[in-house]
């Protein structure tokens, strides 16, 4: 089956939420049960937004916030699983990476849990010089 690649433009936030939702669901721990009030605002904060699509189905997702010189953070890249080791990761990412809001970036950061290995193969490295800190922070929406 062919699959549409977009690489989504400052109005990406016209992305479906509901198959976005679904495929958060679907396929992560970190992202379930994000609401569609939540995942517009998310929209509108990244500077790059790229989807994969099977026809109507959403079916990969990632998004990148960015300075547009000096650093770039990748979020919430995923493939739906049946999606998976077909080479649908990589071509995400390397169109989110090819993003005109990430060109010229110096460096590109992204936090995983347990896909380390896949993102080495697409040249990225840990840095054991740094330390990823985080604090909870209450929020109103």
């Amino acid at each position: 089956m062919q699959l549409k690649l977009i690489q989504h433009s400052r109005r990406c936030w016209r992305l479906p939420l509901n198959a976005l939702q679904l495929l958060l669901n679907r396929n992560t721990f970190w992202a379930k049960q994000r609401s569609l009030k939540e995942l517009r605002k998310m929209l509108r904060g990244s500077q790059a937004v790229v989807s994969l699509w099977e026809k109507n189905l959403l079916v990969g997702f990632g998004r990148a916030s960015s300075d547009g010189i000096y650093r770039a953070v990748l979020w919430d890249v995923v493939i739906d699983e049946e999606h998976q080791g077909q080479g649908n990761g990589k071509l995400l990412l390397e169109a989110l990476l090819g993003h005109p809001a990430l060109l010229g970036v110096e460096r590109v950061y992204l936090m995983t849990t347990n896909q380390a290995g896949f993102y080495e193969q697409l040249g990225f490295d840990e840095i054991k010089s740094q330390t990823l800190m985080g604090k909870l922070m209450i929020r109103d929406l």
